[in-house]
């Protein structure tokens, strides 16, 4: 395009201070999250719970949600700045040029000539950013998973079991991300200006692809799938599925309390072959009707067109990237500003690229955000028009029980970080207040609840 080749051009400019630029960049969206996690902080030390979960939630129970969510708050602060002077080093210190150059160098070494190309001089040289990152990430996962989700009784996994699955995730890294990157390469070096298209595509491919394989050869990598037994859950499942022409394939239990005491219910698939996934500690710990109603909801999302809307969204977000990254690929001024004078590798070029964008994928990440939450409403509301009002009610306040989940929130926290609306907020919406559905302050059994459409976020 006429227009990206002109914006090229002007961006293109010696001596331009990028670096400068995307420090600041990052400096700026750290102080704003921290900012945002400061008013969250405040909300977590409230003493009591909101009037709609009085009834609901035990003092004893919303003490330690927000003593689970202060500990949060407080490694959020600590894992934030860790990983900003992360990125400070790696920039301070040229860490990039410098392991780029080491990779050569192992390359021309000790793989044969035919291997010496850019296409495996990055995978190298990815690989061993990749490593590099994750051994520096190993503190705080091992804290977060033995410290601070042990100490409110949610870690279910042995040491040994998180070693396997990060063992087992690097592997997939490597065989899964080997194919795609030199892929992502090719069609950059092979397809000219307009590269972008067909990134695009190859991107959509690839999204389809991993739908596909994710069920059949990932996860039971990491977790075991049992078929749901028969008996009454499995009854009213398929008879909710049949009832809306939901394509289910095949109901199964996942053993999330393996890993985590949290419980979940999610469905994947296909169009016309779907899979329906329930948390054993889900059934464990709720009423046959209240896990219906739970996928009542998710049910909703594909019955309502949400999944298709947010995979075309994803489509659009990936072709604008992919053609903004076109305008960067050739930056001279952008590379030279990184300490890359004599070579110009078109996976640096995608980094530093995705660092610049960083403040549109703020903006993108709160539009989506508002967007996703609307979607909840509607998916809610769905429910309510099934027939599980009051179950969907005491379900989520179950599951906001046994999950610990912040149970009230600043505003603008929640605008910025979260993709669910705070049970409060769903809870009014399903007209429930304090164990009875209410309107104006009198029971109203058969009032229609208020519609997530009549809500504002």
């Amino acid at each position: 395009m006429d227009v990206l080749q002109r914006l090229a051009r002007f961006l293109d400019r010696p001596l331009f201070p990028w670096k400068s630029l995307l420090v600041g960049f990052s400096v700026a969206q750290y102080v704003f999250e921290g900012f945002l996690s400061l008013r969250q902080y405040s909300v977590l030390q409230e003493k009591k719970p909101p009037k709609v979960l009085q009834g609901e939630v035990s003092q004893e129970v919303f003490d330690k949600s927000q003593a689970y969510g202060r500990a949060k708050a407080k490694f959020g602060f600590i894992s934030s700045f860790y990983g900003q002077a992360q990125n400070f080093a790696i920039i301070y210190y040229d860490i990039l040029p410098k392991l780029w150059g080491l990779t050569g160098i192992w390359m021309t070494r000790y793989l044969p000539e035919r291997f010496s190309g850019e296409i495996s001089h990055t995978l190298i040289f990815f690989f061993t950013f990749n490593l590099i990152t994750t051994i520096l990430s190993l503190p705080i996962s091992y804290y977060s998973t033995f410290v601070l989700e042990e100490k409110f009784g949610f870690n279910k996994q042995t040491l040994k079991l998180w070693v396997t699955d990060l063992v087992k995730s690097q592997a997939l890294m490597i065989a899964l991300g080997a194919p795609i990157l030199s892929a992502f390469l090719a069609i950059v070096q092979k397809t000219g200006n307009n590269f972008f298209y067909y990134l695009w595509l190859f991107g959509a491919a690839v999204q389809v692809f991993a739908i596909t394989v994710y069920p059949i050869l990932i996860l039971p990598m990491f977790n075991k799938l049992s078929p749901l037994e028969p008996g009454a859950l499995k009854t009213s499942v398929e008879g909710l599925a049949k009832r809306l022409k939901f394509p289910l394939n095949e109901l199964h239990v996942i053993d999330g309390s393996k890993r985590s005491a949290h419980s979940n219910a999610y469905f994947y698939g296909l169009p016309w072959k779907k899979h329906i996934v329930i948390y054993d500690t889900l059934i464990e710990k709720s009423e046959t009707e209240e896990v219906v109603a739970v996928l009542s909801h998710e049910l909703g999302h594909w019955s309502l067109g949400h999944t298709t809307k947010l995979f075309g969204i994803a489509q659009f977000h990936m072709f604008y990237i992919f053609a903004l990254f076109s305008v960067f690929i050739n930056n001279r001024s952008l590379y030279q500003s990184f300490g890359f004078h004599k070579e110009f590798p078109i996976i640096i070029g995608f980094i530093l690229f995705s660092d610049a964008l960083a403040p549109l994928d703020t903006i993108v990440k709160l539009l989506m955000n508002i967007l996703s939450r609307k979607f909840e409403f509607e998916a809610d509301a769905f429910a309510v028009n099934l027939g599980y009002s009051t179950e969907l009610a005491k379900s989520l306040i179950k599951l906001q029980i046994q999950n610990l989940s912040t149970m009230d929130a600043d505003w603008l926290y929640a605008s910025y970080h979260f993709s669910h609306p705070i049970l409060p907020e769903r809870l009014g919406a399903l007209g429930w207040y304090g164990g009875e559905k209410k309107v104006n302050g009198r029971e109203r059994d058969n009032e229609k609840p208020v519609k997530a459409s009549d809500r504002e976020l």
